[in-house]
């Protein structure tokens, strides 16, 4: 088995009985997994289409800055949301990142601490990169919202839609080499799709002349034991994706 492996079943078993954790992995039945390569790197597909909110040209970036859009996001009320976050969920991590993960929203956790991807998710997500060997000080992380929808429900379109411009200067910002979209919202979010998270995984498209990468968010992973495997495959494939740009 995989360290990867043993990452994902060590959180997922910790919230686990031990009745529960046996019965688990008596009906996997799997001892050694080997994860498979040389995945082909597609193209973004023909009928994806091209986004409605392009990111802001680098000659209307010139006069932003970091500290701005702290500001502008901090202070921001362009839809409900702001009436029931606790505080807003900017972003973290290296400004000059070459990978840039973005989810979807924050959660409860978020909410409470103004960081993104904490508690258990939070947590799989940083062995996730440490498996990539990566840190969270080589990344920048950031969502698709940066508040909380209620009861964690998932972003309404005119929430993505107010919200948008936000990441689309955090990306110019960071210009990283390669983006990572953390589960199905995000993915179909970036992409313009509905297709599932399941098809959208192991292939390459292009947003803004840069690629990007959909692979299963960590709080799926710790709901779905059997996903474990693909996982570790699209973590590799983005890696083999990196190497090759």
């Amino acid at each position: 088995m995989s360290a990867f492996c043993r990452i994902i079943l060590h959180f997922i078993f910790m919230a686990l009985s031990q009745t529960t954790r046996l019965t688990y992995l008596n009906a996997m039945g799997i001892s050694v997994w080997q994860s498979r390569s040389g995945s082909n790197i597609t193209p973004i597909e023909a009928d994806v289409m091209p986004s409605e909110s392009p990111i802001e040209s680098s000659q209307m970036l010139k006069s932003d800055s970091w500290a701005q859009l702290r500001t502008d996001v901090s202070e921001c009320k362009l839809c409900t949301l702001c009436t029931t976050r606790t505080q807003t969920v900017f972003g973290e991590g290296n400004v000059n990142a070459n990978w840039l993960f973005i989810g979807e929203a924050p959660g409860e956790n978020e909410d409470l601490q103004g960081k993104p991807f904490v508690g258990e998710a939070g947590k799989l997500l940083t062995e996730m990169l440490r498996a990539m060997s990566l840190t969270r000080e080589d990344i920048f992380i950031a969502n698709i919202l940066k508040c909380r929808p209620p009861k964690n429900r998932d972003p309404h379109i005119d929430e993505i839609q107010q919200c948008r411009a936000y990441l689309n200067r955090q990306i110019a910002l960071v210009q990283p080499k390669i983006i990572i979209a953390v589960g199905r919202i995000a993915a179909q979010t970036l992409l313009e799709t509905t297709e599932k998270i399941g098809k959208l995984r192991g292939q390459v498209y292009m947003v803004e002349n840069m690629p990007l990468i959909a692979i299963y968010h960590p709080s799926y992973l710790l709901r779905s034991l059997t996903e474990k495997r693909k996982a570790w495959q699209d973590l590799q494939f983005a890696m083999q994706t990196f190497k090759s740009l």
